[in-house]
């Protein structure tokens, strides 16, 4: 490099100096604020993050509704079948119980299969819904404490095209939806009950 090429390569460097950045990182410079001219001089984050609060309520809602969903398709009654001979099939639930919808005084229930539970047990909301009559007062012992309540006599119940009438009926169900109901022994006595790993046959006790 002869005297001449030093004394450019100064003259050059001196300038870069002088502007304070290189051509180059002024082009870079230029180019963002260039885009951020074309945004409206706001935030430059994607879109998606300057929802804020607002997004992480919608995120969450959706979140919610696919959970619930899937509680609901859980507890949903798996389908009961009816064989020739009349014996009723109740598969086992997800959750380990046994669900089946029926009727109780005309009414349309789901029913939580309870082998321990005396009677049918309905709540006082479908009770009125049913038209099922005062009955007979009484208390129920229960793991929240004693409650009042009656026993509605001759009232009729059916599940899976099974139909028994004279069933005893126990209203005051609590805790849970007005078309809730337990299917105890009042009804579940009328079968023979056999328990397998997937699910409770119920065959007719009468039946030779």
């Amino acid at each position: 490099m002869g005297v001449e090429d030093r004394d450019w390569w100064k003259d050059a460097q001196r300038q870069r100096e002088a502007t304070g950045s290189s051509p180059r990182f002024s082009k870079a410079i230029r180019g963002v604020e260039a885009s951020r001219e074309g945004t409206g001089g706001g935030s430059s984050l994607p879109r998606g993050l300057r929802w804020g609060p607002l997004g992480i309520v919608l995120f969450w809602l959706v979140l919610m509704g696919a959970v619930y969903g899937g509680i609901q398709q859980v507890m949903k009654p798996r389908q009961v079948t009816v064989s020739v001979a009349g014996d009723i099939t109740i598969p086992r639930a997800r959750d380990g119980h046994f669900y089946v919808t029926g009727l109780v005084a005309n009414q349309p229930v789901v029913f939580l299969v309870d082998t321990g539970a005396s009677l049918v047990t309905v709540s006082q909301a479908f009770a009125d819904a049913a038209g099922l009559g005062p009955g007979q007062p009484t208390r129920f012992n229960t793991a929240n404490g004693t409650i009042e309540g009656h026993i509605v006599p001759n009232v009729p119940v059916s599940i899976g095209g099974a139909s028994v009438s004279g069933v005893k009926v126990a209203v005051g169900l609590v805790g849970t939806g007005p078309d809730k109901a337990l299917l105890g022994q009042s009804f579940l006595s009328k079968f023979r009950i056999t328990l397998t790993r997937d699910a409770m046959l119920l065959q007719a006790a009468d039946r030779h």
